[in-house]
C-alpha cells in the first residue's frame, strides 16, 4: 500500500502548536449599546432658529395634551386635570412646603423624593387656589421635555427622524400614564426614569448634552431611589466607554446615588424602610408582570378588550406570542439590535418585578379599568418594548441603502411598508384609545377648589393662625400665614 504525503501545508502534524482559540469580543459586542449619533451638517442660522421654535411648540404641544388626558372628577366631570391634585402632592409635598419652606431634604416612604419637593415649593407661594396647576403643568412640563429629550438620546439608534419623533411622542401618549402618573409632581420621576434609560445609552457629542443627560440621571435618581437599580448599566457602560468625557450621566447618576444613601439607610435603621419588611413572594410579582406590563403592552383598553374574549390568561398568551415573534424576529435578524433588545427586555422586566417583591400589596392588588395601583411601575417595561420594536423597524428602513446603508442585501420593499404601516397602526390605535380615560387621579378627593376653598374659609376663623386639618390619614397643622389669597 503507498504511502502518500500531504504537503507541508497541509500535514496533520500533533505536535504543531494549536492556534489560540479568538475569545469572544464582549466588549465588541456591547458597544453598540451606545452607538455615536450621526455627525449632522451645520445649518443656517435662520434654520437653527426655526428648529428650536419646532421643539418649543412640540414641548408645548406635548404638555397641553398631558393636561387634557386626565378627564374631570365623578362629582365635578368639567374639572380639568390642573384643578386637582393627587396623591403625596397634596397630603406630603404641599403641607410640608407650608409648614417648613424650603426644608427639601426628607425621608418619606424610605428615601428623598427631591424633585417633587422643589415643585411643592414653587406651588405654596402662588395663591392656594393656584397650587394645583403648579404641580398639574410641572408633571406635565417634565414628561413632555423627557420626550424631547428621548427624541435627542436615540439619534445613535434609530436614524430616522419621523420614528424619533414616533418615539418621543410615545413617551407623552403613554397608554397607561392617565391612570396615575400623568399631570403630577410626584410621578414625574417615572417620566424620568424613561429618559434615564435613553441617557444611559446616549453619547451625546456637546457639552449642553452631557449636561443635560447628567441632570436627568441627578433627577431621577435623587427622586426615586428604585433607580438605582440602572447600576448594571451604568457598570456596563463604565466598561465599555472609557473616556471620561463619556460619564456626565455616569456622574449625575452617582451624585443622586449618593445623596439617596443616608436617607436609605436612615430609614432602614429605623423600621420605616420597605427593605426591612417581608418581600411579597416572587411568584406574585411574575404574576403581575405578566397581566399588568405584558397583557397591556399594546393598549390599556384593548387589553380589557382581550380579556373579555379569552380570559386574563389567554389574553396575556395572546399578546406574549405576538411580542415574543416580534421581538424574536429582530433578534434573530439584525444582530446589530441584539444587545438592545436584551437590555430593553431585561430592564423592562427587572423594574416591575423588583420594585412589586418591595411593595408586595401592589402585585395582588385588584385590577380595574379605573384603577390599577402598580400602573407606574408598568411605564418603563411597555416603553421600552415600543421603543425595540421602533429600532427594529428604522433598522428596515436603513438596510434599504442611503446615507446609513446597513452591511446587507436590501429587503423587498413590501414587508418593509407593512412593518412600517403596522407600528404606526398599533400606536396609533393606542393612543386614541387611551387618550383620555378615568383613573386612579379622577377622585372625588383630589377637587382642589373645595379642598383649598376650605382651607381658606377655616383661616378667616382661626384666632390662633393655624388649622388643622385632615389629610394624607392623618390630622396635619397648617399655618394660616403661609396661605396666600
Amino acid at each position: 500500500m503507498t504511502d502518500f504525503a500531504l504537503p507541508d501545508a497541509t500535514r496533520l502534524d500533533k505536535s504543531a502548536p494549536r492556534a489560540p482559540r479568538r475569545r469572544p469580543d464582549v466588549r465588541g459586542a456591547l458597544d453598540t449599546l451606545f452607538p455615536q449619533s450621526p455627525v449632522r451638517p451645520s445649518a443656517a442660522a435662520g434654520r437653527r432658529l426655526l428648529g428650536v421654535v419646532a421643539q418649543a411648540a412640540a414641548v408645548v404641544l406635548g404638555t397641553v395634551l398631558l393636561l387634557l388626558r386626565v378627564p374631570g372628577l365623578p362629582s365635578a366631570p368639567g374639572l380639568p386635570s390642573w384643578q386637582t391634585i393627587y396623591g403625596e402632592d397634596f397630603w406630603e409635598y404641599l403641607t410640608q412646603a407650608l409648614q417648613q419652606p424650603w426644608h427639601l431634604f426628607i425621608a418619606y416612604n424610605g428615601y428623598e423624593q427631591l424633585l417633587p419637593r422643589v415643585i411643592a415649593q414653587f406651588a405654596a407661594h402662588v395663591p392656594l387656589t393656584d397650587a394645583a396647576a403648579v404641580f398639574a403643568v410641572s408633571g406635565a412640563l417634565i414628561a413632555a421635555l423627557c420626550g424631547l429629550f428621548v427624541f435627542y438620546a436615540s439619534a445613535g439608534h434609530i436614524r430616522s427622524t419621523p420614528l424619533r419623533a414616533l418615539l418621543g411622542a410615545a413617551v407623552v401618549l403613554l397608554p397607561i400614564a392617565p391612570m396615575e402618573i400623568a399631570d403630577s409632581a410626584v410621578n414625574a420621576p417615572w417620566y424620568l426614569q424613561i429618559a434615564l434609560f435613553w441617557a444611559l445609552l446616549w453619547r451625546p457629542r456637546t457639552r449642553a448634552g452631557m449636561a443635560a443627560a447628567a441632570l436627568v440621571a441627578f433627577a431621577a435618581v435623587s427622586g426615586n431611589s428604585l433607580f438605582i437599580l440602572f447600576a448594571p448599566l451604568v457598570a456596563i457602560r463604565l466598561y465599555v466607554l472609557r473616556s471620561p468625557r463619556e460619564h456626565a450621566v455616569t456622574a449625575g447618576w452617582l451624585a443622586g446615588c449618593l445623596l439617596q444613601v443616608p436617607f436609605i439607610v436612615s430609614s432602614y435603621l429605623s423600621g420605616q424602610s420597605r427593605l426591612g419588611k417581608q418581600p411579597a413572594p416572587l411568584g406574585h410579582s411574575l404574576a403581575f408582570y405578566a397581566h399588568d406590563v405584558i397583557l397591556p403592552a399594546l393598549g390599556w383598553h384593548l387589553a380589557w378588550r382581550l380579556q373579555s374574549l379569552a380570559g386574563k390568561d389567554g389574553a396575556t398568551v395572546i399578546v406574549a406570542v405576538m411580542l415574543l415573534a416580534i421581538l424574536g424576529a429582530i433578534f434573530a435578524t439584525q444582530a446589530r439590535n441584539r444587545p438592545f433588545v436584551v437590555t430593553a427586555v431585561v430592564t423592562g422586566f427587572a423594574f416591575p418585578v423588583i420594585g412589586t417583591t418591595l411593595t408586595g400589596h401592589l402585585a395582588t392588588a385588584a385590577v380595574f379599568p379605573d384603577n390599577e395601583g402598580g400602573s407606574r411601575y408598568t411605564a418603563l417595561p411597555i416603553f421600552l418594548i415600543e421603543s425595540a420594536v421602533i429600532i427594529g423597524v428604522d433598522w428596515l428602513l436603513r438596510s434599504r441603502g442611503g446615507a446609513h446603508r446597513m452591511p446587507r442585501p436590501a429587503p423587498r420593499t413590501l414587508p418593509t411598508a407593512l412593518a412600517v404601516v403596522a407600528l404606526v397602526a398599533v400606536l396609533a390605535g393606542s393612543w386614541v384609545a387611551d387618550f383620555r380615560y378615568a383613573g386612579i387621579r379622577s377622585d372625588a378627593d383630589w377637587n382642589w377648589p373645595k379642598v383649598s376653598a376650605t382651607w381658606l374659609s377655616a383661616c378667616q376663623h382661626a384666632q390662633s393662625g393655624q388649622i388643622t386639618e385632615w389629610t394624607g390619614g392623618k390630622f396635619q397643622t397648617l399655618p394660616c400665614d403661609r396661605m396666600r389669597v
